[in-house]
């Protein structure tokens, strides 16, 4: 069948103009090459496809139930080609991304915006949930990428560093006064403190710090939205464990105070995470070269 396509390409043409000179013209072929296409097309078929007349030719009854159907084909693979060309550029496509509600309101939302006014023709599907949410969506092939808190233990997953950022201890003005010095592990562990709830990698990361130092993380709060850590510190419910780069605003405005520690919590980072041993699509390749 593969061999016969570029015979029923030429079929189609000499059909369509009733000529073999005319259909040469249209294929950039010469007239003699054209016949010769024909016959053997009509020796493969064992039936003729055309009269000749001096005129041109006319298609037989058996070439008109042909040309039909392959006119049809053709027409139908031109336009497959033509949406493989869009894929190609980026006009036409999909992009599915898993991102948690902070990182995509706090860091994703403007990398999307300018995306989708570059590639509009590419739909966005956001798929919401936690890292290690995030990382099953990939593997079961549900999302193409995802933008997760790092690290990411998972042998299947490739990560890359994006955007590094620092997890910090925020109090509404009932705490202020723990504001003024830098305070210790010790001292810290005693207050009320609020954090997401356990399977966030966020807490993970910060609960798996403290614990190597010796402190039994113990919140009076496990909440599982970001932006409830920050209401329930302004509320003086409590001490909330927040990422720095997202509550700036928040502590710039004098909504919150910054914690001082003595020791520092480790940096840690954003990052793009997709499946190993896998090709990206066009969009997502582009996707992460935006960011």
């Amino acid at each position: 069948m593969i061999g016969k396509l570029d015979l029923y390409r030429i079929f189609n043409v000499v059909s369509r103009n009733k000529s073999f000179s005319k259909a040469a013209q249209e294929l950039y072929m010469t007239q003699s090459a054209i016949s010769q296409s024909i016959s053997k097309l009509e020796n493969e078929l064992d039936i003729q496809l055309f009269y000749r007349t001096s005129k041109g030719v006319e298609l037989t009854n058996e070439g008109n139930l042909l040309y039909e159907h392959v006119d049809s084909a053709i027409g139908m693979i031109d336009v497959a080609e033509g949406k493989l060309l869009e894929f190609k550029q980026l006009k036409i496509g999909e992009l599915r991304i898993g991102v948690g509600d902070t990182i995509s309101r706090y860091f994703l939302l403007p990398y999307l915006e300018k995306f989708h006014f570059r590639y509009p023709g590419i739909k966005l599907t956001i798929l919401n949930g936690t890292s290690t949410e995030i990382c099953t969506f990939i593997k079961s092939g549900r999302a193409d990428l995802g933008i997760c808190n790092l690290p990411i233990q998972d042998e299947h997953i490739q990560a890359i560093p994006c955007k590094e950022i620092q997890d910090i201890f925020v109090c509404g003005e009932k705490y202020k006064r723990m504001t003024k010095n830098p305070i210790s592990f010790e001292y810290l562990m005693k207050m009320p403190l609020i954090f997401l709830e356990k399977k966030s990698n966020s807490r993970i990361f910060v609960e798996n710090f403290l614990k190597r130092r010796g402190f039994q993380v113990s919140p009076v709060f496990e909440l599982g939205s970001y932006d409830l850590l920050i209401e329930f510190a302004k509320i003086n419910l409590g001490i909330s464990c927040v990422i720095k780069e997202f509550s700036k605003g928040y502590i710039e405005r004098g909504e919150l105070y910054e914690v001082l520690l003595e020791n520092e919590l480790p940096k840690r980072s954003i990052g793009i995470c997709y499946l190993k041993n896998v090709s990206l699509s066009r969009a997502a390749k582009r996707f992460i070269e935006s960011i």
